[in-house]
Parts: structure tokens; sequence; C-alpha cells
């Protein structure tokens, strides 16, 4: 690509002034304005960014030249400006919002990871005699992992989790870039474009499926076994994995080509269905803030709390309705991805001891049939109340957020 603007163009030409040299270049020759007509024909404000310039929605930048808000034609106003105030509680509310989306994303990659961590184990123990479907025995397995083997036992691959979401953004973005596939869906879609935004998804999770196997390792494995590894460890046996190299594994391990439709179709079903559900919840919500609205119902602070809120819970209950659904076949894929691996994990009926994974799943439909016959349907639901732990935690933090939010805006006016 050429540059639209010439080698030695530094902006002095375009404000009024002529330069010294006879032109910038042999296409660009050098240009000098007389009057303010030509000048304002090439120097423009620039375009409105959301949110650059701290604009309200349908707010327009000034245009140039104009006089600031608080700063009257004629001159300055002798008293304070009136909007000083508004501005920085306008800047309160801002960083105030920041702050309550942080706080949904510290919630769950990091404070709901013990969950996670427990909700795998027993997902993968076809030894367990208890399911853990109810919180209560849930969080009485935790305390017995914490008191035996320490803080670290329920904190494991944490490291992990968060480089497999990289390499998943980062894979979506190259295939993307180099290639037809869209990364977004427009508003006026069609089902030639959800096929190809979907092919990139199946794609996505293909090339990051290694890297999650094992991340995956990391989490289940015991504490008590482990030797120390880095934080790139995950980076390493996913690629051993693939080229066949790394920590030998026994011969019930399953071929990647035979984890790629259970992968696939896990992680196309969970996009889909959060999709939809955080488009309709959102829907939902900001349908009920504009009639609320309109019938003048709401005081400032509920309508700052409808400006940050309605996408976090959206987002919190597409994400719960995903993990819900999909859960037993999530089931079925970390035994799927497990098997093979000489992987040792906690004993989640006693809270001390190990237990080795010794599965022969032949592949998809012998681990769903095996299950169904030998743990019965509640088999698929094994570690389920750690997902009712992890979302109530993620709840109370949502209504935390809101209730400090809305103290300070209160605080504030």
């Amino acid at each position: 690509m050429h540059p639209r603007r010439p080698d030695g163009f530094d902006g002095l030409g375009y404000r009024g002034g002529a330069r010294d040299e006879p032109g910038f270049g042999g296409a660009f020759p050098a240009r000098s304005f007389s009057s303010a007509s030509d000048l304002s024909r090439w120097v423009t404000s620039p375009p409105d960014i959301p949110g650059s310039r701290n604009l309200h929605w349908a707010e327009e930048s000034p245009p140039r030249g104009a006089p600031a808000p608080c700063t009257p034609p004629e001159g300055p106003a002798e008293g304070p400006c009136p909007g000083g105030a508004g501005r920085s509680g306008e800047q309160l509310n801002r960083f105030a919002g920041f702050g309550i989306g942080l706080a949904s994303l510290f919630t769950e990659n990091v404070l709901a990871h013990p969950c996670i961590v427990l909700r795998r184990q027993c997902q993968v123990n076809y030894h367990a005699r208890h399911y853990h479907l109810t919180p209560f025995t849930v969080i009485n397995i935790m305390y017995s992992f914490n008191k035996t083997q320490g803080p670290r036992a329920l904190w494991k691959g944490m490291g992990s989790t968060f480089i497999v979401q990289g390499i998943t953004l980062g894979a979506e973005g190259i295939i993307s870039e180099f290639t037809p596939l869209p990364r977004e869906i427009s508003h006026k879609w069609n089902p030639k474009q959800i096929g190809e935004h979907l092919l990139l998804k199946s794609l996505t999770y293909i090339v990051a499926m290694p890297f999650y196997s094992a991340s995956l390792i990391e989490t289940v494995q015991s504490e008590i076994i482990r030797d120390g590894a880095g934080i790139l460890e995950c980076v390493k046996e996913g690629i051993g994995r693939v080229i066949g190299l790394g920590v030998p594994h026994s011969k019930r391990l399953l071929p990647l080509l035979s984890l790629v439709f259970p992968t696939v179709l896990h992680g196309v079903l969970h996009y889909v269905i959060s999709s939809v559900v955080q488009k309709v919840v959102l829907l939902v919500l900001k349908r009920k803030a504009y009639d609320s609205h309109l019938a003048e119902s709401a005081s400032p602070v509920q309508s700052m709390l409808d400006a940050y809120f309605p996408e976090l819970i959206a987002n919190f209950v597409a994400s719960l309705c995903s993990d819900v659904t999909l859960y037993p076949l999530e089931t079925v894929l970390h035994r799927l991805h497990v098997q093979g691996t000489r992987t040792i994990i906690d004993n989640t009926d006693l809270g001390y001891e190990v237990l080795p994974i010794n599965t022969q799943y032949e592949g998809m439909r012998d681990c769903v049939s095996t299950i169904r016959q030998e743990e019965g349907a509640l088999g698929f639901y094994k570690g389920f109340g750690a997902v009712v732990v992890q979302y109530t935690l993620h709840a109370a933090v949502l209504q935390i957020t809101k209730i400090i939010y809305s103290t300070l805006l209160q605080n504030s006016a």
C-alpha cells in the first residue's frame, strides 16, 4: 500500500503558511492558504469516536472554533462553570462502570477457578460414588482439598486457561485475516454469512484443541504428584501432542482426529446458545429500561445503572444457560480428552488419596453408552454442584458491585 501522505509531510503546509521548499515531492507540490475559507476545506475536526471525548449517546463534537460549553461567546463567566460538577460526575460514572466490568471478568476467570477445577475433577472421576450434585457437598470437598494439599490444589492450571483463551483469540484473528470468513455477523445477516462465521469458530476450536487438552490435564492432575511445571507447560504439551512427542502416553490415548468432532460440537453449541440467550436477554432489558424512561418513573441513579448492567446481566445469563445445557456433553468431552494421558486425579469421595484414570472408551458414542449403563443418567452431571457455587458467587459479586455503584452515584449526585 502507498502512503496517503508524502514522505516529508509534517502538517505545517496545511496550517496557512507556505513552505520554503519548492514541494514535498514530485507529485505533492506545496500549497499555501490565503484565507480561512481555503483552510477550512483542508483542516477538519476528527470524526466522533464513541468514548473518546466522553460524549453521551446522540451527542456530536462541537464545531471547530466554537466556544467551550462553559465559556460564553462574550467572555468567561464570573461564577464557576455550572457544568464542571456534571463532567466530574460523568467521569466518576465511567470509571465506576469500568470497575464493574473488571469485577465481572475477575469473577468469571479468577474467583470461579476453584469451582472449575473441582467440577472437572468430578466429571472425569468415573470411580466416584458421590456425584456432588448439590453445592453443600462441593463446599465440603473443597475444604478437604484445601486442608490436605493447601490452597494451590484449587488454583492449579489457572495460567494455562488464560493461555488457551489467548490462543483461541489469536487463532480466530489470524484465520479471519487470511480468509474471507467473517469474524462478526452484521445486522443484515444471511444464512451464508452465519455458516461462514460458524466455520471460523470451528477452525478456531480445532487449532486450540491440543492446548485445551493440555490445560484440562493441568487442572485435574493431583497437586500431590505435580512436579512444579511452568506456566508455558501447556503450550509445550499441546505442541508435543500434535507432533507425537513429549510425555509418553498409553495405548488408550485417543488420536486428535477422534476428538475433533466432540470438541467442535461442544464449542459451536456453547457459542450459539450463549449468543442467542445474550441477545434475547439484552433486548428484553433494554426494552424494559426504555419503557421506564418513557414513563418518567426512573430515577437518575437507575438511569445510570441501566447504562452498564444490562450487558453484564445478559452475559451472566447466557453463560449460565450454555453451561447448564451442555454439561452432559462437557462431561463426555473431558473424559475423552483425559483418557490415556496417565493422569492421576484426587479422590473426590474422601478429599484425600489419589486415583488413576483407566478408562477405555473407543469414542464419543461408546463413552455416552458406558456412562449411561455404569453410572446412570446422573453420571453425566457429576460435579454439577460446583456450577451452582460458581454462578451463585458470580451473582453475589454483581449484586455487591451494583450496591456500591448505586451508593457512589447517590453521593456524587
